[in-house]
């Protein structure tokens, strides 16, 4: 059965489009790219500082989580309800009321002195953020025509993938030179220049269409009864067997409210007079497949980001800064495909061959990484592969956004932008929990077999010694805390060893020596056996992550498959003074 045609009203925008000023579009723009900047830059900002914040406050390891859980929930909930606003009231109102919360937010969490206080003002900062997302990317679509969003969207998404690089970077220089609190105190000035070119400068950009009533506040309610339990169970759900484990009480409890949520949530959208999210809009196949497609990227959108680092650090023997920079080439391509995807889109008018090309280089980049590492892969081996992916990735983002967008009325460009949004962070969410536990489990199985065959014939305290300098495995797929070196292991063995020499010394007779000297060969051998043990099973672990990565690509390829083309005329500029001017 051939899905249902989607309409020329609802896909595309009226023939007459709004004229706006030079001076308008730019200063709008600014206002919006720093206002995601914002968002986009504490999620890498505050993670880099996070240490120095718990040893400052003395945030408990089980309540430490919560920093980011915290702020990643509020943002993901309100994304739809700030999208239905901003259709509701206008991207200028909604913007700038989520500049004012996000800097409320940034400033209670500089002067809080308890670990609760910050995780609440984390969750306002987390509010604050999904405003500046859903308004900054549909003030594109407000501003310019069909075929010009194309490279607008890709600055917006380059940003994210700028942030990635110069978040760690500024809050690591931000933490040693002044202290943690500045890592939020510093948005305070930026978003104060955004708030006033938005107040100033942007228009009200309110759609013309009136609306059937007000905020539908019982379909708020549902999805926040689907959406937290949710987000809270992937969040902390643990592969180590903890109080947390994914079989536990507390996990299942969560997805079942979350069941129960997500059925309210529908049986209020099909009722309400102005629904929270148009369930109609699935109607449309550039909403539905578009939708589905950003929800699956978005499952593999941080594999290579979240794991990467993990295998320079353990096999390649980085630094953890250093590793952390490693990613940056899969940055660059990220904010490369953005660009240029963007600026193609804009010549030619169409999008969907250049979706699929991408999507064909990032299923090459998960298969070179999924069959290529090995404990021996060095970090240029590994830093080349990962342009790759970058590029691949990179499209991604503005395209599906801008198809979802070009799908939808007018007077709902801010749901749909919402939607493209809200569906991206929840598959990022449900991709880092089922990839964590691949990462886990496989990594957990391979160091026992590999380490207990490394150490089958070493005495037991030898024995000990090694698996006391061996990463633990934790539930959220990283290594527990340290690095296995075997350098200093081998230092410790030696010393012992040689104490055991003196100890011999009062009968220090032949066959004593070499029992003594044939005992350190043996556990300096099963330490570069241990050694290689463990690179082996990081390298099974990761490329275990890539495995599944690349069946998630497969899917999106899919998917992108019966995204209808649009194309993407140029449209005629409606001369209405009201639209020249700036609105008050």
């Amino acid at each position: 059965m051939a899905p249902p045609a989607d309409h020329a009203s609802t896909d595309a925008p009226p023939d007459t489009f709004p004229v706006f000023t030079r001076s308008q579009k730019v200063f709008t723009m600014l206002g919006a790219v720093l206002g995601l900047l914002l968002a986009a830059l504490d999620q890498t900002i505050v993670a880099t500082a996070g240490p120095a914040i718990q040893a400052d406050l003395r945030i408990p390891a089980s309540l430490y989580p919560w920093l980011t859980t915290s702020y990643f929930v509020a943002s993901t909930l309100m994304v739809p309800v700030w999208g239905k606003l901003s259709d509701l009231l206008g991207r200028r109102a909604v913007l700038a009321t989520g500049i004012l919360v996000f800097l409320a937010g940034s400033f209670l969490c500089g002067v809080a002195r308890s670990t609760v206080a910050l995780i609440l003002f984390r969750a306002v900062q987390g509010l604050g953020s999904a405003a500046l997302f859903t308004a900054a990317l549909a003030v594109v679509a407000d501003l310019f025509e069909p075929r010009e969003r194309g490279k607008y969207q890709g600055l917006f998404g380059a940003m994210f993938g700028l942030s990635s690089v110069v978040g760690p970077l500024v809050g690591g220089f931000i933490t040693d030179q002044l202290s943690w609190h500045w890592v939020f105190f510093i948005n305070l000035p930026v978003g104060a220049v955004a708030l006033a070119l938005v107040l100033s400068r942007m228009p009200k950009l309110k759609p013309r269409l009136q609306a059937r009533g007000g905020l539908d506040l019982l379909g708020a309610l549902g999805l926040s009864l689907a959406v937290v339990p949710l987000l809270l169970a992937l969040s902390l759900g643990r592969n180590d067997g903890g109080a947390w484990a994914w079989s536990s009480w507390r996990i299942l409890g969560l997805f079942a409210l979350a069941a129960v949520g997500l059925v309210t949530f529908l049986r209020v959208e099909t009722r309400a007079a102005e629904p929270l999210l148009d369930l109609k809009l699935f109607r449309l196949r550039a909403f539905s497949a578009g939708n589905a497609a950003v929800f699956i990227i978005g499952a593999a959108f941080l594999s290579g980001v979240v794991f990467l680092p993990l295998f320079m650090v353990n096999v390649v023997g980085l630094s953890a800064t250093r590793s952390g920079l490693t990613i940056m080439p899969l940055t660059l391509g990220v904010v490369a495909g953005n660009v240029l995807s963007g600026q193609w889109v804009s010549r030619m008018g169409r999008y969907k061959a250049l979706l699929l090309g991408s999507l064909v280089l990032l299923i090459a980049g998960f298969a070179v990484m999924a069959f290529t590492l090995t404990p021996d892969s060095t970090q240029a081996e590994v830093t080349a592969k990962m342009v790759l992916v970058g590029l691949g990735l990179g499209p991604s983002i503005p395209l599906y956004t801008m198809a979802i967008q070009n799908a939808v009325p007018p007077d709902q460009i801010g749901v749909g932008t919402a939607a493209a949004t809200f569906f991206r962070q929840l598959g990022m969410t449900i991709g880092v929990a089922l990839l964590g536990t691949v990462f886990a489990s496989t990594l957990t199985a391979e160091l026992r077999t590999r380490m207990d065959q490394a150490t089958a014939a070493l005495p037991a305290s030898v024995r000990a010694e090694l698996e006391q300098a061996t990463p633990g495995i934790s539930g959220e797929g990283g290594s527990a805390g340290q690095v296995f070196h075997a350098d200093e292991v081998k230092a410790r063995l030696r010393a012992e060893f040689d104490a055991e020499r003196h100890r011999t010394e009062t009968a220090p007779t032949p066959e004593a020596r070499a029992k003594v000297d044939a005992e350190e060969r043996q556990a300096l051998a099963a330490v570069d056996a241990a050694e290689r043990a463990l690179k082996t099973a990081f390298t099974r672990g990761v490329a275990a992550v890539y495995h599944v990565a690349l069946f998630i690509a497969v899917a999106a390829l899919l998917v992108t498959l019966v995204l209808p083309e649009q194309h993407l005329r140029r449209r005629h500029r409606s001369v209405q003074s009201s639209a020249r001017a700036p609105e008050p």
